[in-house]
This record gives structure tokens, sequence and C-alpha cells, in this order.
């Protein structure tokens, strides 16, 4: 199980999977859900090597490896520290 940390709070989800549940269980607002509106961006404080690579439309909306869009992202394992963009 990998984990999804944002302040004091933490879900777990399956090694592999998109993090877009808990994200959003953690209070990250979702749009669309498709990687183009942006209400999910993110900052990663930590644990980035865990995630996926940039998708196409991260890339297109200029997000990096320590900034993602949320709905895009898929954690390999262990644990994701996050906090939400403003």
């Amino acid at each position: 199980m990998a984990t999804i940390k944002h302040n004091e709070k933490e879900e777990q989800v399956d090694d592999g999977s998109n993090i877009k549940a808990a994200c959003e269980a953690l209070g990250v607002p979702f749009g669309c859900r498709s990687g183009y509106c942006g209400t999910c961006k993110i900052t990663i404080l930590s644990g980035s090597e865990n995630l996926s690579p940039l998708t196409p439309e991260e890339d297109d909306m200029g997000r990096d490896l320590q900034h993602r869009l949320a709905c895009q992202c898929k954690i390999s394992k262990g644990i994701v520290e996050i906090k939400i963009d403003a």
C-alpha cells in the first residue's frame, strides 16, 4: 500500500494506482478530471520519485515533477506528501 499525505491527514492507495481518489478525500479540488482544467494542481513536498512520469497534459500546462496535476499522477509505492496549490 502507498500513502498520500496532506497536512496531518493521510490516505492509503494501492501501489500503482491513480492518486485522484486519495487527493479528493484530502481536499484537493477537481473540475474536469481529465488534465485540462488545472483545478487539481498540487506541489509535491516529498516522494516525487514514487510518482509516475509527467503526462502530456501536465507538460502542456507547464507542470514539472514537483508541481503536478493530481488527476494525472499514479503512485508506484511509498509515501508522497502534497500541498494544494492556491
